[in-house]
């Protein structure tokens, strides 16, 4: 304690220094107490002090002049220590040369030029070598024997400047006095020295304590750093104003923890009392002070004791009370809360440092805002650090981001604490978020409009006070995707035409502004963005007040702002005509704003009247008048589905409008219209129809009878039959023919679009009609498109990304290659991971499903050859060519057997006739549905971990997008009642065929394309409920009765009648609903589907436990099925859905050491005793192709169960220790079979996986294995030698795989060597320090070990480098061969001490 020190001392020595110090006070600093000196002429005196001085180099000058130096101050040094030190009355010298100092800083002149740098004369200016002087006293403090003399006599003069103001000059006496003592070379009495210093802070001011205090760490040697950190401490606990000063410096200080922790925990009981300016310096001290074993628990009180005040900028409210006051106390308010704000961002500077720099700082804050259990408990300061370690310490973003999601989707952080987290920034946040926006990044932009739309929705008035911020954004509209553009026009347009609109009339007419700049552009990008950008302000412009969040608008427009949307509209259609992709995409954008229902009435019937007008004069023809023209092919009226007997029949005029734009691109007349007809391009058919639609159902509220004629009519073609005449068209034909079925499948794709939601039976009917139409009419396309390579069909989606559209693949693909064909969507998915994600399978991937086995009959056999000679490609590769289906379409799975009648003339009924939804309309259905699934619901990492191609994965997708996820998982939820109806139709037929076939679903009598088709149609079934059930979404509170919506239908499938049962019951019916479908599963692919349900199932249960073992059953009964033979052997695609299985079973057993005992020791001895096709008769999905699969994951999943266990302690119970040896023995018996498998298979994959996992595997029993083995040594004896000696087995045979892999010099395996033998030394040594402990040290000796290959044959053919390479290996004991042998007399150490075994002793002499 400093009262302690201050007992070195008496205290009549105190009281004098007190007296000395107040008589200080009274002579001012310019009076001259002595003598007088004439100003600027040399020192006169013949004093020992003068002269030896000056005989050493330094000239004393008189008044404010400096002193000066004549030569360097490293020889003034030396010549006056070498000048004392040789004089005859050497050591009296020293004392008289003191006294002379003494006498000569009496004058408070001449004290102050000794203690100012002295001036260099000229001449020796060339000659110095530092850059500066230092004074008189800083020169004296440099000489050993002068030293402790000349602070003695500087602490005797500093009390009487202690209570002095500065002199005239601004200098600090006092403060220049200590700076002589910082940064000398030696201290000669370090602790005289702290105990002076202390002293003189105990009785100083206040300002002049905070400068001795902090100028300490640049005093004092690392020697006096304890005693002066325990005299600060104790005077932290008596003076609370020092706290600042004595908090830096101790940092500063190499201090004891233990000291810092108490110091520490001193600081953290006083934190919430300190003045906000000293918070940075003592949260600084705080996080310096921190230990990785302690850093939780301290940041967790630290966040407590910090209050709101601390952590947020000043709010409004004390704005708001500064007016009450007068001028002058608002200005002093003001500069006040400039102050606070300077200190809070000098706080979060802190903070940052710490945490950038300070790993264990960083994770440790996270994890104790992570471990706060209470809602209440959060504070806007834990939202803060969040986002400021986010931002600066780029390790641990994903960390932060799975504690937010934790505490979002517990509910811990709310709406209200992020409310008022930015409450006070929000020009900061729209500024971010602009930022955001611009920056190019696809994600951050998304998520950036969604928020600003939000923003735009919940506080319309505050946004409009920073709409010029989002106007910005106007200039990078270059880099923003369709759905991008859309959003930001809609944000734009709503804070321009909201109520008050005088206040935004600027950033209206920079809309307009840009918009016709766009649409009158040349460049077709352009035209667009001015199409979507015009559109979307109409639709603002034209809202209906009940359907937009410009609520303060008129029930319907006036005059004024009718004509304004009209002329706007017209304005981009005629600016759009001339373009046929300008004019669909302008269609298609209408039709979008009609369908969100946000068009005002009166508008919405001017759209009508232009647009059934124009509709029927550019694509609609009466049905008795037959195109004439010089066509290539004769036109005939196909695809009608009534009899057309009189003369009112209409036609669509396709063939006619597609040969007319051909021949308008090669500059011929158009030879089928009058010169005063407007053609208009049949690109636009399916987006003009759309839009006509839309209109008439919003008019009719639903009813298209007003244009029903347009689902049934027929449309001008011509023969689309290839038949013969296929080889013998032209290339142009061909191209022809294919752009001719491209716009009759999308026309038909729209009529669906339309009519699907109709109830009148015969219309649905007509739907199913044309669904079937849709099927035949694309395989009669595949055939067109197999003969016609670098075809590039007309566009469907007309939104930015499909400008540049081409399909993937343009060349010819063979009825062989077909399998390969329809994983289309795969390939885009796998360009970004070599393998699938196990989370998703492949959405198009079929192959699965293909039924060929082994014995099939000759009928089989006869089909699958006319398939092979023919020639076709996947139409998954020309997605992106053809029209969205709504999602309103997946009603028709509703349909069951669907009564049509067919009339008579007189319109009675004259036939009837029974449609329903057959196998392959419903497989149509599924994969479409599936895709848009999985482009909605499944996170986009998991979709394309490193897809690059913006906005390629969401073509086609354009409609779909306008809806939010939770819209779509509603819709599936709707769906699933028929689609279970669906499902259980399936598994009765595969049920029924395994009757038929003695329990082969795909026995003899199967009929292939049937049972393809079936198998396809299960395995989309199952991935619509998995990707529905997997969704995220479902962990929102606010989506929580979806998912009890959804499981109730499942249960009800069981359980009819049972409602508002609670969520684990509902669970639990849904798996055991779903589980009884594992009976006659027709493919591997389904069957992992369905594992994969159960799972996601299972996880949402709070017991998830108790449905494992279920899984893990399942897992293996379908891993020990026979599977058609066309799903294994070297299929990619079945090798990666067999690893993910294996995984599956493997984490989901109750022991992975049993179960890869059983893989290991069962089943692959039977496939080595089995012909070379054959498979394990207990695994037949084990083959000689899937070996490698197995053993990749069994290696793996071994490894992983090792490193989970934890070694334990000494203190444990003797039962534990028991049970841990057992588990290892298992273990290590497993690894043991699997490496000895390599003896027969040796192929590179499997050698890859020996070395990169049994190094792991070593390290892993370093780590655990070997710490129970020191305690465990003395009890367990024999069993630690039996683990030991197993082991060592293994390692030997990891040291003959390393030499395998360097006498094949394969440059795979051998960058696995150097790593796995540092590993094996390690295991050695490890060894012996084990024997050391345990005192049997002598059972430790060294051999050496010979290179073997992988069958144990001695490496002979080694040349000369080889050997002398392998001799230091063998003759260094460092290295895996001898740590092999001594691993052999480790582990053959017996109660005798040391005994070896025969074999190794072979070994050994050898």
């Amino acid at each position: 304690m400093v009262s302690k020190r201050r007992l070195s001392k008496s205290e009549e020595d105190k009281e004098s220094l007190t007296e000395d110090a107040s008589k200080a006070r009274k002579p001012p600093l310019s009076k001259k107490t002595k003598k007088s000196h004439v100003h600027n002429e040399v020192e006169e005196n013949d004093s020992v002090f003068v002269e030896l001085l000056k005989t050493s180099g330094i000239i004393l000058k008189t008044g404010e002049s400096q002193n000066q130096l004549a030569v360097d101050q490293v020889v003034f040094q030396k010549k006056l220590f070498q000048t004392l030190r040789k004089h005859p009355s050497y050591p009296q010298i020293i004392e008289e040369f003191v006294s002379g100092l003494e006498s000569y800083v009496e004058d408070q002149d001449c004290f102050r030029n000794c203690l100012l740098p002295c001036e260099r004369l000229q001449d020796e200016e060339a000659s110095m070598g530092t850059p500066y002087s230092k004074s008189l006293i800083k020169l004296l403090l440099g000489i050993d024997i002068l030293q402790p003399a000349v602070i003695k006599t500087l602490f005797e003069k500093l009390p009487e400047f202690l209570f002095e103001n500065r002199n005239s000059d601004g200098i600090s006496v006092p403060r220049l006095i200590i700076s002589q003592l910082k940064w000398l070379d030696r201290i000669v009495d370090s602790k005289d020295l702290t105990t002076k210093i202390m002293q003189l802070v105990s009785v100083a001011p206040l300002p002049l304590q905070h400068d001795f205090i902090t100028s300490l760490p640049e005093i004092l040697g690392d020697s006096q750093h304890a005693d002066v950190g325990k005299e600060l401490s104790d005077l932290l606990m008596e003076n609370t104003p020092l706290t600042v000063p004595i908090l830096d410096v101790l940092s500063s200080l190499q201090l004891d923890q233990k000291l810092l922790s108490k110091v520490r925990q001193l600081v953290m009981g006083k934190l919430s009392a300190v003045k906000l300016e000293d918070l940075p310096v003592i949260i600084r001290f705080i996080l310096h002070a921190i230990t990785a074993t302690d850093a939780v628990q301290v940041i967790s009180e630290l966040r407590k004791q910090l209050d709101l005040q601390h952590c947020i900028l000043p709010s409004r409210l004390q704005a708001s009370q500064s007016r009450l006051k007068s001028k002058g106390r608002i200005s002093s308010s003001g500069n006040q809360e400039s102050s606070d704000q300077d200190c809070v961002i000098l706080l979060f500077d802190v903070i940052k440092s710490a945490v950038r720099y300070e790993k264990t700082i960083a994770e440790a804050w996270i994890k104790a805002i992570e471990n706060i259990a209470s809602v209440s408990d959060h504070k806007i300061f834990d939202v803060v650090m969040l986002l400021i370690i986010y931002s600066t310490n780029t390790q641990t973003k994903k960390y932060i981001e799975r504690v937010l999601r934790n505490k979002i989707r517990s509910g811990c952080i709310q709406e209200q604490l992020l409310q008022s987290t930015f409450c006070t920034h929000s020009l900061e946040v729209v500024g971010a978020l602009v930022t955001h926006i611009c920056s190019g990044n696809d994600a951050e932009v998304d998520i950036a409009l969604d928020v600003l739309l939000d923003l735009v929705a919940l506080n319309l008035a505050a946004m409009r006070l920073n709409a010029v911020f989002v106007k910005g954004i106007l200039d990078y509209l270059d880099n923003l995707s369709p759905q991008q553009i859309r959003k930001l026009f809609y944000i734009l347009s709503t804070l321009a035409f909201s109520k008050e609109q005088a206040a935004s009339n600027h950033i209206q007419d920079d809309m307009h502004l840009v918009i016709r700049k766009q649409l009158s552009s040349t460049v077709l990008r352009y035209k667009l963005i001015g199409i979507i950008g015009a559109v979307t302000m109409a639709g603002i412009m034209a809202a209906d007040s009940g359907s937009s969040i410009v609520t303060q608008r008129k029930a319907n427009l006036n005059n004024e702002e009718y004509t304004q949307v009209t002329s706007l509209l017209q304005l981009v259609h005629s600016c759009s005509e001339q373009s046929p992709q300008a004019s669909a995409l302008y269609y298609d954008e209408f039709a979008n704003l009609i369908q969100g229902g946000k068009v005002a009435p009166k508008a919405l019937e001017w759209a009508e009247q232009t647009i059934l007008n124009n509709f029927q004069d550019a694509f609609v023809v009466d049905f008795c008048v037959t195109p004439e023209g010089d066509y290539p092919f004769p036109v005939k009226a196909l695809y009608g589905l009534e009899e057309y007997n009189s003369q009112d029949g209409i036609a669509i005029n396709l063939l006619p409008l597609l040969f007319s734009q051909d021949f308008a691109k090669d500059g011929s007349r158009m030879t089928s219209h009058g010169s005063g007809q407007k053609l208009v391009s049949p690109l636009c058919l399916a987006s003009y129809f759309r839009l006509l639609r839309l209109c008439v159902e919003k008019q009719n509220d639903g009813n298209l009878e007003e244009i029903d004629g347009l689902l049934d009519c027929p449309i001008f073609l011509t023969d689309l039959e290839p038949g013969e005449k296929l080889e013998s068209m032209s290339v142009k034909e061909h191209s022809f023919m294919c752009s001719l079925m491209f716009l009759t499948l999308n026309w038909f794709r729209e009529v669906v679009n339309a009519f699907c939601q109709q109830t009148s039976p015969e219309m649905k009917g007509k739907v199913l009609t044309r669904l079937k139409h849709i099927i035949e009419l694309q395989g009669i396309l595949e055939k067109y498109l197999a003969v016609t390579p670098d075809y590039v069909p007309p566009l469907a989606n007309f939104d930015l990304e499909t400008l540049d559209a081409t399909p993937h693949t343009s060349t010819t693909i063979s009825a062989k290659m077909r399998v390969m064909g329809k994983k289309g969507g795969r390939k885009r998915k796998a360009d970004g991971s070599k393998t699938s994600s196990p989370d998703t399978l492949s959405k198009e991937d079929t192959s699965e499903c293909d039924p060929t086995p082994s014995d099939r009959t000759q009928l089989e056999k006869e089909f699958t050859k006319k398939e092979e000679e023919k020639t076709s490609v996947s139409l998954q590769n020309y997605s992106a060519f053809f029209r969205e289906l709504d999602i309103e379409v997946f009603s028709i799975l509703h349909c069951g057997l669907v009564t049509k009648f067919i009339l008579d003339t007189e319109m009675h009924t004259e036939a009837t006739e029974v449609v329903q939804l057959g196998p392959p309309e419903l497989l149509f259905l599924l994969e479409d549905l599936s895709q848009k699934l999985e482009n909605m619901l499944t996170p986009t990492a998991k979709r394309a971990p490193f897809f690059k191609s913006k906005g390629s994965w969401n073509i086609g997708f354009s409609h779909l997008h306008q809806r939010s996820a939770q819209e779509i998982a509603h819709c599936i939820v709707q769906l699933l009642t028929p689609m279970c109806n669906h499902l259980e139709n399936i598994h009765n037929y595969f049920q029924c065929l395994a009757s038929e076939n003695h329990g082969v679903v795909d026995g003899p009598g199967t009929k292939v394309q049937e049972h393809q088709i079936m198998s396809s149609c299960y395995q989309r079934l199952l991935q619509i409920f998995y990707g529905l059930f997997a969704w995220s979404g479902f962990f929102q509170p606010e989506n929580h009765n979806l998912l009890n919506s959804a499981l109730e239908v499942l249960a009800s499938r069981l359980k009819q009648g049972e409602h508002d049962q609670p969520l684990e019951e509902l669970l639990s019916q849904s798996f055991h609903y779903l589980q009884n479908f594992h009976h006659n599963i027709p493919s591997f692919q389904c069957a992992l589907y369905l594992i994969r349900l159960l799972m996601v199932i299972s996880e949402k249960s709070t017991a998830p436990s108790q449905k494992k073992e279920k899984i893990a059953s399942l897992a293996k009964q379908f891993l020990c099925r026979v599977w058609p033979s066309g799903e294994k052997g070297k299929n990619n695609t079945f090798n990666d859905q067999l690893h993910d299985l294996l995984c599956i079973y493997l984490a989901h057993t109750d022991s992975v050491l049993k179960a890869i005992e059983e893989i290991a020791g069962v089943g692959v001895p039977e496939l080595i005793n089995s012909p070379k096709d054959a498979s394990s008769s207990t695994f037949p999905t084990l083959t000689r192709h899937t070996f490698v699969i197995f053993f990749r994951v069994m290696m793996a999943e071994l490894e992983k169960t090792v490193k989970g266990l934890q070694a334990g302690t000494a203190t444990d119970q003797q039962q534990v220790h028991e049970e841990k040896l057992l588990y290892w023995n298992m273990a290590v018996r497993d690894f043991s079979i699997l490496l000895n498998l390599i003896k027969v298979f040796d192929s590179h994959p499997v050698l890859h996986v020996c070395l990169k996992y049994g190094r792991l595997f070593v390290e892993a029993f370093l780590k655990q294995c070997m710490p129970l083995l020191d305690f465990s040594f003395r009890k367990h004896r024999e069993d630690v030698l039996s683990l030991l000696e197993t082991f060592q087995l293994n390692t030997r045979l990891l040291h003959h795989l390393c030499g395998h892999s360097k006498i094949h010099q394969d440059m795979r395996l051998t960058k696995h060597v150097p790593l796995l033998k540092k590993t094996l030394e390690l295991l050695v040594y490890r060894v012996e320090a084990m024997l050391i402990l345990n005192n049997c040290q002598e059972a430790f000796w060294l051999g050496n070990l010979k290179n073997r290959d992988l069958q144990g044959e001695e490496i002979m053919s080694q040349n000369s480098q080889e050997s002398t390479a392998d001799a230091s290996e063998d003759d260094t004991p460092s290295q895996v061969s001898k740590s092999k042998v001594k691993e052999d007399e480790d582990d053959e150490v017996s109660d005798e001490g040391k005994e070896q075994n025969s074999d190794e002793s072979d070994d050994d002499s050898d």
